[in-house]
Formats: structure tokens, C-alpha cells, sequence
């Protein structure tokens, strides 16, 4: 018999290994209990029929897909790119798969939902992009919970899990208070953000509470709009002595600027991102950022994945760090 031609089920795996069917399906799920010598002789046969389970048919007789939704908007940045590899590698040491929707609309569309709904996640995370109430509503119907990571919205019935932007936001403000600086410039992303909000209301906050103001500039986490907008802006003569970006993308579109303009930093002026993404730790950027406890807040969101009591909703905040490096004094 030729193994490498034929396609073998769980039935002719439990047949030679002489076992249940029931056993081989144990053996292939995570957590589950079989002694070691059932296990070795159940893989031994697999391996040599070359046999994979069938994650789709198991779940339509478990009613379990092991699979988590995630949908994303902004593919370009790569705090995003980092936060799906990360759930992608911690799911699947609890036995689960990660179906990933790239949604290039502002807002979630219902065709994307129906691709979730098509394959039976069992749960939902949300990105950066935007889930009406009537789609949330229509998810919960159907059993299928959606969380939120990375921001949150008061207007939707849904567990959230986010770094605490307001504390962030009003630590690194009183750093520049702390230096003495009544210069100071906040490089936004877009408006309709939970993270932009937060950020920008407790940097304004702070300064407000010390009868101080601040420049800001109205960005949308990008670079070339950053680098666009903050040498437009440097061009005027202005020369801020403390500066906020949004996230690390925008500060590096700052730093950029900066450079174009011959200015000495961190002499010139300071510069403090959000993120802490990979980029900003390079020797060309060596970008001070504040860091979000990113493990902390995935393992937290995987927890309430698994765990949790989707009829109690929550919204997590977890606090960051600063970290500095040379763009800071």
C-alpha cells in the first residue's frame, strides 16, 4: 500500500493502534487525559500515515472550533504586527487556531463577521477597527463574545483589555513638567480612538492642572503624515522643548522632521513615543517610548478567552513603563 497516496481518518488510526476512535480524538486535543504508553502507540501509527486531524470536522462534532477570530485595520504598524504574532503563538499552547481578518474599512463590515461566523470561532478580538452595537448584539446572539485589545468603547456591551493611556499619558507629561518645560507638543492620532483620546487628554490634563498649555498637531499614527505635519510645523519657527507622539510611528515621524531641520536631539528638544514596538529600540532610532505590558495584557485577554463570564463585562487597564533611551536627556 502506497502511504504517501492515500488520506487516512481517525477510524483506520484507532483500528491499527487498536483503540477507540474516542482515544485518538483525545490524544490529538490539548488537556486532555491519556496515559503516556495509549499516546505513544496512538502518535506512533499516526506518523506513519502520515495523519493529521481535521480541526473543521472535529469542531462540527464538538460544537468547539478551538478557533479565535481576530480582526485587524491597521496591518502597517507593527505594534500590530507583533500583537498578532503573539496571540497566535500563545493560543496555540492552549490548543487553539487564529483566524485573522484584515478589514481595510474604518469600520468592521458584516461580510468580514460572516467569515467568523462561517468557520464557528468561538470568540472574537478586536484590533484597532470599529464593531457597531447592532453587529455586537448580533455575535452575542449567535454565542460568539467579542473583546476588545488594545482600546475599548463604553457604547458596546463587550469586555475590553487596554494599556491605561490616561496614567501614560499624565506620567510622561509630568517628566517634561519635571524638566521644567512650558514648551510642549502632542502629535495625535486620529480623534475617534480610545488610545489617542486618552493619551491626548491626559497630556493636555496634566499641563492644564500646572496652568500650562500645549501645542498639538492632529495626526493618524502614521509616519509620513507625522514627518509631514511636524516639519510643516518646525518651519514656522517653532521649536517645542518636550514632545509626545502617539505611538512610536508617529515619533519617528517626528524625530525625522527634527533631523531634516539640523535639530540636536535630545539638546534641541526630547522626544517620547508609545509602544515600545522593535523599531524603536534600533541603534538609528533609539526612540524613548512608553512600553505597554503587552504580555500581560494578551495573557489577561486570552484568560478572559478561556475563563471567563462573558455576562460580567469588564474593562481592563493595564500600566506601561517608560523606557528611555537617547532621545531623552
Amino acid at each position: 500500500m502506497n502511504l504517501e497516496k492515500k488520506k487516512f481518518s481517525a477510524e483506520d488510526v484507532a483500528r491499527l493502534a487498536k483503540v477507540s476512535q474516542s482515544t485518538v480524538s483525545r490524544v490529538f486535543s490539548p488537556g486532555k487525559s491519556v496515559s503516556e504508553n495509549t499516546r505513544k502507540r496512538v502518535m506512533k501509527v499516526a506518523d506513519e500515515l502520515n495523519y493529521k486531524p481535521n480541526a473543521l470536522a472535529r469542531g462540527l462534532i464538538t460544537n468547539k472550533s478551538k478557533l479565535i477570530g481576530i480582526a485587524m485595520k491597521n496591518k502597517q504598524n507593527p505594534f500590530y504586527h507583533e500583537v498578532l504574532s503573539l496571540f497566535t503563538q500563545k493560543l496555540k499552547n492552549f490548543g487553539y487556531s487564529v483566524l485573522f481578518v484584515y478589514t481595510e474599512n474604518e469600520e468592521i463590515q458584516q461580510e468580514e463577521i460572516n467569515q467568523f461566523m462561517e468557520y464557528n470561532v468561538e470568540s472574537i478580538i478586536i484590533t484597532d477597527a470599529v464593531l457597531s452595537s447592532e453587529l455586537v448584539k448580533k455575535l452575542k446572539s449567535s454565542n460568539i463574545p467579542v473583546i476588545l485589545f488594545n482600546r475599548y468603547d463604553e457604547t458596546l456591551n463587550c469586555n475590553s483589555v487596554s494599556s491605561d493611556n490616561y496614567f501614560a499619558a499624565k506620567s510622561i507629561a509630568k517628566y517634561f513638567f519635571d524638566k521644567g518645560y512650558t514648551n510642549n507638543l502632542y502629535v495625535s492620532g486620529p480623534s475617534n480612538t480610545s488610545t489617542n483620546r486618552d493619551r491626548l487628554y491626559g497630556f493636555k490634563e496634566y499641563f492644564k492642572e500646572k496652568g500650562q498649555d500645549i501645542d498639538i498637531i492632529e495626526g493618524d499614527f502614521s509616519f509620513e503624515t507625522a514627518y509631514q505635519k511636524a516639519l510643516s510645523y518646525f518651519k514656522k519657527g517653532k521649536k517645542p522643548e518636550g514632545v509626545f507622539g502617539a505611538n512610536d510611528i508617529t515619533a519617528l515621524g517626528i524625530l525625522e522632521a527634527a533631523k531634516k531641520m539640523n535639530f540636536d536631539i535630545p539638546k534641541d528638544m526630547e522626544v517620547i513615543g508609545f509602544d515600545d514596538i522593535k523599531m524603536a529600540a534600533w541603534p538609528n532610532n533609539q526612540l524613548t517610548t512608553w512600553a505597554q505590558p503587552l504580555d500581560q495584557m494578551i495573557n489577561k485577554t486570552i484568560n478572559i478567552l478561556i475563563n471567563g463570564d462573558f455576562k460580567k463585562v469588564e474593562q481592563i487597564k493595564l500600566k506601561g513603563k517608560i523606557k528611555f533611551r537617547n532621545t531623552t536627556k
